[in-house]
């Protein structure tokens, strides 16, 4: 079923882990958030643009970091921003990743709440 909502969305609408149980659509819909920040890439990543000056970099001041070609990066943040863990914006030649720290604060209260 098609909950209509992105999984970062359905991320924001679920109340903690220990309040209630996640239904199979609401599941299925927060674990491609997990699965994208379980590659160890894509957390360092994550990690790489949250932490960077001013909350944005470029996929230029990625590359670096890693012993991965560009268009392996670019791939990487490509599943980051399609589950809504990453805006992205095209400046010239080069695309700019800002971290949706909401849906990371969001998938934090998701995991880490306390039933009420």
């Amino acid at each position: 079923m098609d909950l209509g909502l992105t999984p970062v969305q359905t991320v924001a609408c679920c109340s903690p882990l220990s309040r209630e149980p996640l239904s199979q659509d609401v599941a299925e819909q927060v674990s491609l958030v997990l699965k994208a920040l379980g590659d160890p890439v894509r957390l360092r990543l994550m990690s790489l643009v949250a932490s960077h000056e001013g909350g944005e970099a470029c996929v230029c001041d990625l590359n670096d970091a890693f012993d991965l070609s560009q268009p392996t990066i670019s791939h990487h943040l490509k599943v980051l921003h399609e589950v809504g863990l990453l805006e992205r914006e095209k400046r010239g030649v080069w695309v700019y990743y800002r971290a949706r720290t909401e849906a990371l604060a969001n998938l934090a209260s998701l995991i880490g709440g306390t039933a009420k």
